[in-house]
């Protein structure tokens, strides 16, 4: 019972501040929907996927590594510093590395192909707006990240629902006053909560200072983390660009910015409880665990979670009439017909990175990275193949095969995990 109690608090606390966050996605699109045309919308989604390839090189997709190393060495202050001084050392590194990069790509890349419509220069300028905006979001994630290691759930919703509405009210003023390009919008919303978030982590011992100065350096348990988020952050992206591409190059690319808004829906369905299940799930495993406790805390969790998704997934299933409308705009109803399908994808997902979860927190690299890579070489052939059969319906055919081949031999794998014995 007290078990079942702390899950629901848990649940209910990471929900909120999720739903924030949701709701701070949702006012983005929605402002995104309104002020751009379909078109436009997918050239919007082919920067923010470049924003996120550069997010996943520059912070080497650590917010799990972030998560999980610093609830396992909370207690022992020393050995915490000098996990989190390697933390940031790394992340320096690949941050500087990545912004060479990305002026490079910025005038050798064809620029006009991969963002159709928007001026060379224009998107020029996006790109190295987007240098400080990607520093600046990678900040809020590492400081939400520690908070929740450290357990301190508090500045964890804080922080979490202060970057959101700070974020909001960037994006609606700028889009308001015209002040700045669309692209240069998105590529910057994170600067201020970042500045927010590092006050309030700070007043947790989280202060650049006190890290820089540990005499420990420890970046070794950085490695699998790094592997495990950097390969799914950058491999991710690129598979939903050559999708959408292919949307485009086919179908139109009205019919992309429909799969975009489409897209975009699942992905704050997923990404909710993804955030609510890295909250429960990533501070408690690991491979001291025994077979019976993994069990005793993981299967009532899974049911818990398979429960909710279904109900949120019926609701979304008989509103979607009502939700595309909200969510995007009615130039963009046609998505009606097509949510079913992916829908039944978002039921899986959900299940699927319950499991992946507990292979992060273990450190399973080599099965977690084969299963990342060969689910999206799947989506992507499915997809393309889909596209050719099915027209418009290929790609959420491809998304709901997808999700449910990965539960399945997600199961299986976790199943047959080694655990300690009592």
């Amino acid at each position: 019972m007290e078990e079942r109690s702390k899950f629901w608090k848990l649940f209910g606390g990471s929900s909120l501040v999720t739903i924030v966050a949701a709701l701070k996605a949702f006012t983005i699109n929605k402002l995104l929907a309104v002020f751009l045309p379909p078109a436009a919308f997918a050239c919007v989604g082919q920067f923010m996927n470049l924003m996120t390839m550069g997010q996943a090189t520059s912070s080497l997709a650590l917010q799990n590594g972030w998560v999980s190393l610093t609830a396992q060495n909370k207690d022992d202050e020393k050995s915490l510093l000098g996990i989190w001084r390697g933390g940031v050392r790394l992340t320096t590194f690949a941050t500087v590395f990545t912004c060479i990069v990305a002026l490079l790509f910025c005038f050798i890349a064809p620029l006009e192909t991969i963002l159709p419509g928007i001026p060379r220069r224009l998107a020029q300028a996006a790109i190295l707006f987007a240098l400080p905006g990607i520093v600046a979001a990678n900040w809020v994630s590492i400081c939400t990240s520690v908070m929740n290691g450290l357990g301190d759930y508090r500045r964890w919703a804080v922080i979490g629902v202060g970057a959101s509405i700070i974020q909001c009210v960037w994006v609606a003023w700028f889009l308001y006053t015209g002040m700045l390009s669309v692209l240069s919008i998105v590529a910057t919303q994170s600067i201020v909560a970042a500045i927010f978030a590092h006050q309030i982590s700070a007043k947790a011992g989280f202060k650049l200072r006190r890290v820089w100065s540990s005499l420990l350096d420890n970046r070794k348990p950085w490695g699998s983390y790094a592997l495990m988020g950097i390969i799914p952050m950058i491999l991710t992206p690129i598979v939903l660009t050559f999708i959408r591409s292919m949307v485009g190059t086919k179908l139109g690319w009205d019919a992309a910015g429909i799969w975009q808004g489409i897209w975009k829906i699942s992905d704050f369905f997923a990404t909710g409880f993804s955030a609510v299940l890295g909250v429960i799930i990533l501070p408690k495993v690991s491979r001291s665990m025994s077979r019976e406790n993994f069990s005793q805390m993981f299967n009532p969790l899974l049911l818990r979670v398979f429960g909710i998704t279904f109900v949120a997934v019926l609701a979304i299933y008989f509103l979607r009439g009502w939700i595309v409308p909200l969510f995007l705009s009615s130039a963009y109803i046609g998505a009606v017909d097509y949510m079913p399908i992916q829908l039944i994808g978002d039921f899986f997902r959900a299940g699927g990175w319950a499991f992946g979860l507990v292979l992060i927190a273990r450190r399973e690299t080599k099965i977690f990275l084969a299963m990342e890579i060969g689910s999206n070489v799947f989506l992507a052939t499915a997809a393309y193949f889909g596209i050719r059969f099915f027209e418009f319906s290929g790609p959420m055919m491809a998304y709901a095969a997808e999700n449910f081949l990965y539960f399945v031999i997600m199961f299986v794998i976790v199943r047959r995990l080694k655990w300690s014995t009592p």
